[in-house]
Order: C-alpha cells, then sequence, then structure tokens
C-alpha cells in the first residue's frame, strides 16, 4: 500500500483528503504544521507528499526546502491558492515535483498522484534489470526467464505484470491497480483478464499452481509477491 503524508493546516480539507485517498487505496498520514510534518516524513517515509503552500509557522516553502535539504528525494505535490503564482514557482525552485490550485477536485489530485508515482515506477522498473526466486531467473531487460535452468516462454505482458508484482513484494497488488499500470486506464479489460494471466503465470513458474508459493491471491483485494 503507498503511504502519502499530507501535511496541511486546515482540519477539515486534512480530513476530506484523508478519506478520499484512503478511498483509492492510499494509507495516509497527516500534519498540521510544518515541523511535525517534516518529523513524520523521516519516521514513515511516505512515497509521496501533499504539502500546502500557506500554513502559519514553518510554512510550504520553507518545509520543501529542509526536506531536501536532508537529502529526501520523496516527490512533493504544492497545495497553493489560484493567486499565489511566486509560490509555485519558488515551490519549484526548492525541489517540489507539482503542484495543485485550490480549489481543486480530488479526482484531479488523484490523477496528479498517480502520475507522479507512475513516473517514480518508471525509475525503479530500469533498476529491476533481474530477479530470481525459487527455481525462477528473470532477465526484464531481455525479456528472458529460466525455471531450474530451462528457458520458460513468457509475454511481454507476463514480464510487466511480474515487474510489478516484484516491485511491490510482500503488499496486495490490486486488480484496478494491475489494470491502470499494466493495460493502461484507456485500454481497462475487465479484471477477469487479470485472473486469466496470474493463473497462466502460475502454471508457468509455481512448482504447484493449485498452491502457488509465490503468487498469491488475496481474497477480495487483489495479489501478492511473496519470495
Amino acid at each position: 500500500m503507498q503511504r502519502i503524508l499530507i501535511i496541511e493546516d486546515e482540519p477539515d480539507l486534512r480530513k476530506g483528503l484523508e478519506v478520499n485517498l484512503a478511498r483509492e487505496g492510499f494509507k495516509v498520514f497527516q500534519a498540521n504544521n510544518g515541523e511535525s510534518g517534516i518529523s513524520l516524513v523521516i519516521k514513515h517515509n511516505p512515497d509521496l507528499i501533499l504539502l500546502d503552500v500557506m500554513m502559519p509557522g514553518m510554512n510550504g516553502i520553507d518545509v520543501c526546502r529542509e526536506i531536501r535539504r536532508k537529502g529526501i528525494e520523496t516527490p512533493i505535490i504544492m497545495l497553493t491558492a489560484r493567486s499565489d503564482e511566486i509560490d509555485r514557482v519558488v515551490g519549484l525552485e526548492v525541489g517540489a515535483d507539482d503542484y495543485v490550485t485550490k480549489p481543486f477536485s480530488v479526482r484531479e489530485l488523484v490523477a496528479r498522484i498517480r502520475a507522479r508515482l507512475r513516473r517514480l515506477a518508471k525509475t525503479d522498473e530500469a533498476a529491476l534489470a533481474r530477479y530470481s526466486f525459487g527455481k525462477i531467473e528473470l532477465d526484464f531487460e531481455k525479456l528472458q526467464a529460466k525455471r531450474a535452468g530451462r528457458p520458460v516462454e513468457l509475454t511481454p505482458r507476463e514480464f510487466d505484470i511480474l515487474r510489478l508484482l516484484i516491485q511491490c513484494r510482500g503488499e496486495v497488488v490490486t486488480r484496478d491497480r494491475l489494470l491502470d499500470e499494466v493495460w493502461g486506464f484507456e485500454n481497462f479489460p475487465t479484471t477477469r483478464t487479470v485472473d486469466n494471466f496470474i493463473m497462466k503465470l502460475r502454471k508457468k513458474l509455481e512448482d504447484d499452481p493449485a498452491d502457488p508459493a509465490h503468487i498469491l491471491s488475496i481474497y477480495g483485494e487483489g495479489y501478492k509477491f511473496v519470495d
């Protein structure tokens, strides 16, 4: 489950964001000021930070600058008032990755969050060149797989599914997320398509496809990869 930290002094907005983001499948942490926000960044290492610019005391610009000074590269989306163009510019200059102007729709914000996280995942993909588990050896650069030293034929789509599951190993990956990140929102098939692909992968990679040891079903949610 991807983690988002909200640093925002307005309690109603903070609560509304928490409820909507949790509904979208994110784990949410909250801070109502800059100082506690920085502490939570260090403590929880979130995947993304939503940071309000206008806060009493330590404002969002200073918080962003301090987070980057500490060498923390977590993506930051600034929440700014529509008239605060100078704050948006300065925020990007001190290390923010994106900004959303208030008032904003939750749908727009979630789209920005997912786009930023997908961009981060693509960077991680480059690092995942090879991976081994059990009797399986995977080469994501050459799209080659072996089981107990013998070649296994996997399609590019099957490699994409495995890459996402392995990147999120130990965490539940929902069917909707698989559809979104592997197939793409514009080409949504049905969730049954995901189940069929998982079934084929198990037949190719698991010792006992009926009782898998690595690609696990999480009832009502999705799938989880374990070594």
